[in-house]
């Protein structure tokens, strides 16, 4: 029965449990809410009370050997008073795919429920997404090859308190035992949640305009005279030539102003909101230097950066930087690079467990950033729940905007290229 080295993704192998001190059978058997909603099935369909009496004292003493889980199967050998241990098994319905599919949506539904499976926690409210995860009295099915017909036997109770044991080490074993493994949940759990992000980003729409009353709109009323149309451009389509003056305004910036105004005006006929009106002089300037195409202080740009860091106060490096942020998150990632806060405990303390599963080394905190040991990778939280990756030379606390942020920390790190002895 002990074969671990046969063990593969359905089929794990777990020691026997040591003997421990029992408070003569009163109280909770188990150390969690699921462990012990899986004895509360055990004990509710079984027939004897003095048989699980005995089964419990079985388990606290230790007579319970290696247990073997399957899909839909717990199998050990149980010593009772002879000589030969009893061959047991407990049996439990498996789920159907149907079944598996809203388990997977319930899940994905919340990052939190993900963080909590792999810090072995099962969430209630993953519990009570209607799939049957956890067994109801009479659902456990016990069979045992001692000549006991009592249900169940106080070898198969004994097995049932060990089990439970092993859920409150980790809720996986309950999966598996409903016929899924670990690593083929978290697989199907990472491209349901990569789906779901890209589908809710195709999907943003702006906000809809505010409505008329019908019976307003037609309503009869003298409409006041049209205005006198405005003159035909000489060229029409085609922006105006702005003229170089020595010390007056640069053609460049005038231009991209005026395009920048023509899109403002666009949009806000068509939403009927202006959104850069509520941005700082520093966010503005940023914003408009990050709608020049290219990257960096080239040529073309360094005169435009000159002008938008001087009025901002700021330095064009400065600028350059914060360039990079806004086209990584818009005013979110340019808050990630400039303003430190302190995130609430949950979601930021589930990071490095999910960096840790990604066989990550364990990444240093401060406030909201999560910095690699070696210094050159660090991951900032945004106050709007999205994980932004930096990257600096070793060392040096010189940190850029990398990559495209995402709900999972382990997702914005993609890309990034962390070589393999840097993990």
């Amino acid at each position: 029965m002990a074969t671990p080295h046969r063990d593969t993704e359905l089929r794990r192998t777990f020691p026997a449990f040591a003997p421990r001190e029992s408070a003569g059978g009163t109280g909770p058997f188990a150390g969690t809410w699921w462990g012990n909603a899986w004895v509360g099935a055990l004990e509710q369909g079984a027939l004897d009370a003095k048989r699980l009496a005995r089964g419990r004292g079985y388990a606290d003493q230790g007579h319970v050997d290696a247990i073997t889980v399957t899909p839909g199967l717990v199998l050990a050998y149980v010593r009772g008073s002879r000589p030969r241990p009893y061959r047991v098994q407990v049996r439990v319905r498996t789920l159907g795919d149907e079944d598996w599919e809203r388990f997977l949506d319930a899940a994905a539904d919340r990052p939190g429920h993900i963080a909590a499976l792999l810090d072995k926690e099962l969430p209630q409210s993953l519990a009570d997404c209607g799939v049957p995860l956890l067994p109801g009295p009479g659902d456990l099915a016990p069979r045992c090859s001692c000549p006991d017909s009592g249900h169940p036997c106080k070898h198969a109770a004994a097995l049932c308190y060990q089990t439970a044991r092993l859920l409150d080490a980790d809720p996986f074993v309950l999966l598996l035992l409903r016929g899924r493994g670990e690593r083929e949940l978290l697989d199907a759990l990472s491209r349901r949640s990569a789906a779901r992000a890209a589908r809710a980003a195709r999907e943003r729409q702006p906000q809809t305009l505010p409505g008329v009353r019908a019976a307003d709109a037609l309503a009869p009323r003298e409409l006041p005279p049209l205005p006198r149309p405005l003159p035909v451009p000489p060229h029409p389509e085609q922006p105006p030539a702005y003229p170089s003056v020595p010390g007056g305004p640069d053609p460049f910036a005038l231009d991209q102003l005026a395009t920048d105004a023509a899109a403002r005006a666009h949009a806000l006929l068509a939403t009927g909101r202006d959104p850069v009106g509520e941005l700082t002089l520093w966010q503005d300037a940023v914003r408009l230097a990050a709608a020049r195409p290219g990257s960096g202080l080239t040529a073309a740009t360094r005169t435009l950066y000159a002008t938008l860091a001087d009025a901002a106060r700021r330095t064009p490096a400065d600028l350059a930087r914060a360039v990079a942020a806004w086209r990584q998150g818009g005013a979110a990632g340019l808050a990630a690079l400039e303003e430190p806060w302190d995130p609430p405990a949950g979601r930021f303390d589930r990071a490095r467990p999910l960096l840790l599963a990604a066989d990550l080394p364990a990444f240093r905190p401060w406030r909201n950033r999560l910095t690699h040991p070696r210094g050159h990778v660090q991951l900032r939280l945004g106050r709007d729940g999205l994980w932004y990756a930096y990257e600096s030379d070793p060392g040096q606390d010189d940190w850029w905007p990398r990559g495209t942020p995402d709900l999972d920390p382990v997702g914005a790190l993609t890309g990034l290229g962390i070589p393999d002895d840097a993990v």
